[in-house]
Formats: structure tokens, C-alpha cells, sequence
């Protein structure tokens, strides 16, 4: 019997994750999470420790359940991978329309504060463009001070180099339909995924407000903390907030959730936690304290690659888990020094060097 994570007495769609993890390491009985309904989902855990890889099998279920559309946010291209389900694609270096970011989004995009000559202009052909080249020609014109022109077109310009914002660029209906679809911004400057998580996180919100007929839609990011303090955050506590009602879920991974605002984290109600060594990302997950433990998390926390610890609101539980072995390939592990030796010179892979613990970790995972 399978025991579902997220829903305490219900039925419809669900998820595999893995197995349940007995304290001698032995596996138990098979757990899925609920997709049925919107979610907050929180997913941490150290480098290496298996949370991109957890993210790629969550992501995989989404793809894989009808009346679900899933968006993954990859800026470490460890998830092109997915590609390779039928019903996954992969967008490499996506481009939005520069008018999904509001004219507020704008300043706090190029750091010009709107209460300086500058940020007021820059709001002020923001406000009146939806393209890059009409904020351009807003901002050159007669009567402002050449000084304060300059300087907001050479923000400008700055963001143009970005080759972000095209007036073709992604929309909310574009990413609104049945499967995954993975938007490869590595290699892409932080200001400029900022900017493609913003308008995903607010066009996949506004969109759902305004349809009952669209597949439920699941934001999934990686590496969350990298755009937690950024104009990124305004459409994500959106989603942490009121996302639930138009039926908007969010999961947000990240190796550093002390990082992450506290209300991405008294949100979640669902964690899982792989193993995390650093004193503030433990206590920061510690200060989740449900009410319905009584055990601090921090003596919980697996050690084992692949090993988590699911916190569960619904259920009011807290479980160890082993994660189900991937159906896609999977682009994060680390590299080897063995996998680069040549023929003539270097060691080869049967010198009895130790398997990587994500290899070993992948082999007693269950299909």
C-alpha cells in the first residue's frame, strides 16, 4: 500500500517519490505525494546531497499526471535531461517581454531608485513602453537633463546585453499546457533570471485568476536562493501567499535555505530535507517548528545521499524517505577526476577507486 504525502483523507492524482527509510537503512513501503492540489513545496539540502535530484523526479510526475502543466526553473542546466520524456522540452536561454516587468520591477531590475531623477524617468518610459528600443527613445527625449538621460540608457543598454527581453518572449500561455517545460537560464546573469522568474511567477498567477480550464500549473526553481533578494521575490511571495486559491503551486530548491526569506519557509507545507551540515540553513530549517512534532528536526536530518526527511502539514508528520531512482538522465551530478583520465596516462574506472556517493545512492533507489 502506498502512503501519500500532502493529503491527509482524499483521493485523485498523485506522485512517486520512493520508499520509506527504516532506522537499519532497509526499505519500507512505497510514498507518493499528492498532486491533486496546489502546493508550497520546499526541497534543501547541501551540494551533492541529492535536492536537484529529487526536484527531477518531482518534476518528472508532473509531467507524467494529466491536468498538471510543470515550468522548472534550471540555472545550472542540470535538468535539459528531461528532455528526453515525450512529454518534456527544454527552452535554452528564454526570453520574456520586457513589459512583464512593471515599471517598480524595472528600477529594482537596474538598481535606480524611483525617487531620484533617474529611477522617475526610467518608471516613467517603462510605463509608457513595451519594448526595450520604446523605453529607449521614452527616456531620449527633450526637457530632462542630459546627465540623468545617460544614465538610464546606459542602464538600459545593460539590459539589452542580456538578450532577455524580446517582444516575442514567453508568456504565461505559452508554458500552459499538458507536461514539463525546463527554462535553461545557465549561464544567464542573475539580474536577467530574476527578471524570467518574475514574469513566469507572475504570468502563471495572473493567468490562473483568470481561467478554471488551463492544467493546474507547478513553478518549480532551483537554486532559489539566488534569486531570493531580487525583483524576483515580489512574484514569488505572491505565489507563497494567495497562490493556493487560483491553484498555483510553487517549489522552491535550494543548498542554502537560510538564504530564503522566512516566509518561504513558513509557508511550505511540504519540506523535504536532505542533509544539511551548515548551522544557520539547520537552524533556519528548525525555525519551521511544527506544533505537531515533538522532536527537534535538527536531530532528524538524514545523512545518506539521496535520504530525506519529509515534513508533511496534511498529515502532520515527519517521515524519512529514499528517493526513487530517476526515469530521465540527470544533469547535476558532480564531476570525476576519473571520468577526464586518458587512455595512456591517467587511472581508469576499474582501479579500485570508491564509487561517488550519488552513484551509490542511485543504485539501491527503487525504479
Amino acid at each position: 500500500m502506498t502512503f501519500v504525502l500532502g493529503r491527509s483523507a482524499d483521493t485523485g492524482q498523485t506522485g512517486s517519490i520512493g520508499h520509506f527509510l527504516a532506522t537499519d537503512g532497509s526499505r519500507g513501503a512505497p510514498v507518493a505525494l499528492d498532486l491533486e492540489h496546489p502546493h508550497v513545496g520546499l526541497v534543501v539540502g547541501k551540494r551533492g546531497s541529492g535536492k536537484s535530484y529529487t526536484l527531477g523526479v518531482l518534476a518528472e510526475e508532473i509531467g507524467a499526471t494529466p491536468g498538471l502543466s510543470g515550468v522548472v526553473v534550471d540555472p545550472m542546466g542540470a535538468f535539459t535531461g528531461l528532455a528526453s520524456a515525450s512529454n518534456a522540452r527544454v527552452v535554452s536561454e528564454p526570453t520574456i517581454r520586457a513589459d512583464a516587468i512593471p515599471p517598480a520591477g524595472w528600477c529594482q531590475l537596474l538598481d535606480l531608485d524611483p525617487a531620484t531623477g533617474a529611477g522617475a524617468l526610467l518608471w516613467r518610459a517603462v510605463a509608457t513602453a513595451s519594448t526595450l528600443p520604446e523605453m529607449r527613445s521614452a527616456v531620449d527625449s527633450p526637457g530632462v537633463p542630459a546627465e540623468t538621460r545617460r544614465a538610464v540608457l546606459n542602464h538600459l543598454e545593460l539590459a539589452a546585453g542580456w538578450e532577455t527581453f524580446d517582444p516575442s518572449g514567453l508568456t504565461a500561455a505559452d508554458l500552459q499546457s499538458d507536461g514539463v517545460t525546463v527554462l535553461d537560464t545557465a549561464g544567464t546573469p542573475t539580474a536577467a533570471q530574476a527578471a524570467v522568474v518574475f514574469a513566469v511567477a507572475r504570468g502563471l498567477y495572473d493567468r490562473a485568476l483568470q481561467s478554471d480550464s488551463d492544467p493546474l500549473p507547478w513553478l518549480l526553481v532551483d537554486e532559489a536562493h539566488a534569486v531570493a533578494d531580487t525583483v524576483a521575490s515580489r512574484a514569488l511571495r505572491t505565489l507563497l501567499t494567495r497562490g493556493r486559491h487560483p491553484g498555483v503551486s510553487l517549489v522552491l530548491a535550494t543548498q542554502r535555505p537560510a538564504a530564503l526569506p522566512p516566509v518561504a519557509i513558513s509557508q511550505a507545507d511540504l519540506v523535504i530535507s536532505h542533509r544539511l551540515t551548515a548551522g544557520p540553513d539547520v537552524d533556519a530549517l528548525a525555525r519551521t517548528n511544527p506544533t505537531y512534532l515533538d522532536t527537534d528536526l535538527r536531530t532528524r536530518l538524514p545523512n545518506g545521499v539521496g535520504d530525506a526527511l519529509v515534513v508533511d502539514d496534511a498529515t502532520e508528520s515527519a517521515v524519512t524517505i529514499t528517493v526513487r531512482e530517476r526515469r530521465t538522465p540527470h544533469g547535476g551530478e558532480t564531476p570525476r577526476a576519473s571520468d577526464r583520465c586518458s587512455d595512456q596516462g591517467g587511472r581508469g574506472a576499474g582501479d579500485g577507486s570508491a564509487t561517488p556517493p550519488e552513484h551509490a545512492a542511485a543504485a539501491h533507489r527503487s525504479p
